[in-house]
C-alpha cells in the first residue's frame, strides 16, 4: 500500500502532529485550568518539588491515544481491524486508568478505590484476550497479568518523582517497542500507530515538565500510561517471540527485565527500604532511586539524562534481542540479565551512600 520511504513519512507526521498538538493544549490548559491536580501545601514536605504546580499532562496524552486510535483505519485500511477485542480492552482498561487518575488528582480519592480501580484494568486486560502466557496454567497467568498491571499502574507513579523522569522512562519503553517491529509489522500491527503517538505526546509534554517544570502529568497521566505500558510489556516482552516465531521463556523474562528495568528496579528498591525502616511503601518520600542521584551530586536534568541513558541502552538491547537473536542460549540470558542486574545494583546501592548536600 504505502513504500517504506511514505510509511516513515506518515509515521515521522503522526509524531509530530501528536508533539504540536500537545504543546497546544497543555498551553490552552496553563492558560485556563492551571490550579487543576494543584495538592494541598502540606505535602510539600513529601514531594521532591514542594512548589504547587498544576497536573493535568495525561489528559493530552489520553486524547492523542484516542485520535491516533480512530486514525489507524483511516491510515492503513486494509490491515487488521482496530476493533478487535484486544484493543478494546486496551482502550477500555486506559480509559479506566485515566478516569481513576483524574478523579484523584481533582479529588484525591481513598487508596482502596484506587487500588480496585487498577485491579478491574488488568481483569479488562485479561477478559479481552491479553494476557501473560508464561506458566501455562491459564489461572496463574491471569493472577500474574492482573499483578503486572496493578504493579506497573503503581510503578509509573511512583517514578513521576522529579521532573521528567517518568516522562523520558515511559517514552524509552514505547520506544523499545517500536524498535522491536519490522517495517511490515508498524502496518499490521494495529498498536503501532497509537504508540507513536503517544511518543510524540510524551516528547511534547516535556516542554512544560523539563526541569524546572511548569506542570506535572498527574496521576492522570502516571495510571494512563501504567495501563498502556503495562499492555506493551505483555504483548512485546512477555509473549514476546522473537525472529523464528518460537515462545522461549528465558527470552520472554530477560526482555521484560531489560525494557522495563527503571520502574521495577525504582519501585523495588524504594519498597524493600521502606519495609526495612518499617515505614510503608505507599506513602509518598524523598528516597526514590532519582533524589540518591541527586544526592550524590548530579543535578535533576542531569539524573533524567542518566535514566534516559538507560532507557536508550534498554531499547537497544530489545530490538536485537527481538529482530536478530533467532535462537535464544543461555548465554544471551546471562548477558541481558546481567545488564538488569548492574543496573538494579547500582541504583540500590546509591540509597546506601551517605546523602550530600542537594543540587540546585
Amino acid at each position: 500500500m504505502y513504500t517504506t520511504t511514505q510509511l516513515a513519512l506518515i509515521l515521522a507526521g503522526l509524531f509530530f502532529m501528536a508533539l504540536v498538538f500537545t504543546v497546544v493544549i497543555n498551553s490552552v490548559f496553563m492558560r485556563f485550568f492551571h490550579t487543576f491536580g494543584l495538592r494541598e501545601e502540606g505535602l510539600g514536605e513529601l514531594r521532591w518539588n514542594a512548589n504547587a504546580k498544576p497536573a493535568f499532562g495525561g489528559i493530552g496524552f489520553f486524547i492523542v491515544f484516542l485520535f491516533a486510535f480512530a486514525a489507524y483505519g483511516g491510515l492503513f485500511p486494509k490491515h487488521s481491524d482496530p476493533f478487535q477485542p484486544k484493543m478494546l480492552g486496551l482502550l477500555a482498561a486506559s480509559g479506566l486508568g485515566f478516569l481513576m487518575g483524574l478523579a484523584d488528582d481533582a479529588y484525591d480519592t481513598r487508596p482502596v478505590l484506587k487500588f480496585l480501580a487498577q485491579t478491574t484494568c488488568g481483569l479488562i486486560l485479561v477478559v479481552s484476550g491479553t494476557r501473560i502466557e508464561l506458566l501455562g496454567m491459564p489461572g496463574w497467568d491471569m493472577a500474574l497479568t492482573v499483578l503486572w498491571t496493578v504493579g506497573m499502574m503503581n510503578a509509573i507513579n511512583m517514578l513521576d518523582n522529579m521532573d521528567a523522569v517518568a516522562t523520558v522512562v515511559s517514552f524509552a519503553i514505547l520506544a523499545a517497542a517500536l524498535a522491536m517491529l519490522s517495517t511490515e509489522a508498524m502496518v499490521t500491527d494495529v498498536t503501532s500507530v497509537p504508540l507513536i503517538a503517544v511518543c510524540g505526546a510524551l516528547a511534547g509534554f516535556l516542554f512544560y515538565n523539563w526541569h524546572p517544570s511548569r506542570m506535572f502529568m498527574g496521576d492522570t497521566g502516571s495510571q494512563f500510561l501504567g495501563v498502556l505500558l503495562a499492555f506493551v510489556g505483555i504483548r512485546y516482552c512477555w509473549n514476546g517471540t522473537g525472529p523464528t516465531g518460537i515462545v522461549e521463556p528465558w527470552r520472554q523474562i530477560s526482555l521484560v527485565a531489560v525494557v522495563f528495568i527503571l520502574p521495577l528496579a525504582d519501585t523495588t528498591t524504594v519498597t524493600i527500604n521502606r519495609l526495612l525502616k518499617g515505614n510503608s511503601p505507599f506513602v509518598g518520600g524523598k528516597d526514590h532511586t532519582t533524589h540518591h542521584l541527586s544526592y550524590a551530586g548530579l543535578s535533576d536534568p542531569q539524573v533524567v539524562m542518566v535514566f534516559g541513558s538507560i532507557g536508550l541502552a534498554s531499547c537497544i538491547l530489545a530490538a536485537v534481542a527481538e529482530r536478530t537473536i533467532e535462537i535464544w542460549t543461555t548465554m544471551h540470558t546471562c548477558l541481558y540479565l546481567g545488564f538488569a542486574a548492574v543496573v538494579s545494583v547500582f541504583l540500590f546501592s546509591l540509597t546506601k551512600r551517605q546523602r550530600k548536600t542537594r543540587p540546585l
